[in-house]
């Protein structure tokens, strides 16, 4: 769609990685406010959110090649090369990542954990729907062809040179449908940090919400990098997904439990 927002011989400023920078630092900004308010230590924070996301952008990478190993087992050049520093990457990939580091520096550092999650995930869903909007930028985490009016039809050569997009052909923005799904989660996850009722609460929706939503976005998906699992039976996407939809149930499930054990007591 606008893959460059300028072009300067050969230096280019993608606006994908413009994007997905914005989201990053307003995310962020969000995050160590919310810790603020929750009485969480600013400069901890900060250090929380750097670690993670040097982490995420790592894990993405590395998803994207396990992914697509049949391509990159024969080109182990392409795994070290300007292409995928260039790339988005698995947003699944990233997730995780981001999640493992950071918690392994809450552990050192013994800082409460449900209690830091509830406060980075609103941050992640707002950093998330700006960087899908990166992604519709740049082609990429396209669709399938579909006839429907609101279809969108990608011309830009580059698009196709960069991320493989099909040109001429009226796809689902499904980078539009993620952005609205994610801002939609975003203002419910805010809401449920503002008005929780215990630790892990707002992480649990984050999990249940996105993971539903991803699942379903993953039928109208056509890009290659998402993997497959189960002979094709479903995405490798979609199987994080039902993992986080049960790990958001299961903490719901865990605390009408304990609060119905105190109730009883």
């Amino acid at each position: 769609m606008f893959p460059h927002l300028f072009e300067f011989g050969r230096f280019a400023l993608p606006t994908y990685g413009v994007l997905a920078a914005i989201g990053l630092v307003v995310g962020l900004i969000i995050n160590v406010n919310l810790a603020k308010r929750d009485g969480i230590d600013e400069d901890f924070s900060w250090n929380l959110g750097v670690i993670s996301i040097i982490c995420g952008v790592i894990g993405a990478k590395v998803l994207l090649v396990i992914n697509d190993w049949g391509y990159y087992s024969a080109h182990r050049g392409e795994i070290f090369s300007l292409n995928i520093l260039q790339a988005g990457g698995v947003w699944y990939g990233g997730f995780i990542a981001a999640v493992l580091g950071g918690l392994a520096y809450v552990a050192v550092q013994k800082k409460p954990l449900l209690k830091t999650l509830d406060a980075f995930v609103p941050g992640i869903a707002f950093g998330h729907a700006v960087g899908r909007l990166g992604c519709f930028a740049a082609g990429c985490c396209y669709g399938k062809a579909t006839d429907k009016p609101w279809g969108v039809v990608f011309t830009n050569p580059l698009a196709h040179s960069l991320v493989g997009t099909p040109l001429g052909i009226r796809m689902h923005p499904t980078q539009i449908y993620e952005f609205l799904a994610e801002m939609t989660i975003f203002a419910i996850v805010l809401w449920t940090w503002r008005h929780k009722k215990f630790s892990g609460q707002v992480f649990g929706t984050y999990a249940f919400l996105y993971g539903i939503a991803r699942f379903w976005l993953e039928f109208y998906r056509d890009d290659p990098e998402r993997g497959s699992v189960f002979n094709g039976l479903m995405s490798g996407t979609q199987l994080i997904s039902i993992v986080l939809v049960i790990m958001g149930g299961l903490m719901f499930i865990q605390w009408r439990g304990e609060s119905k054990s105190a109730v009883a007591v």
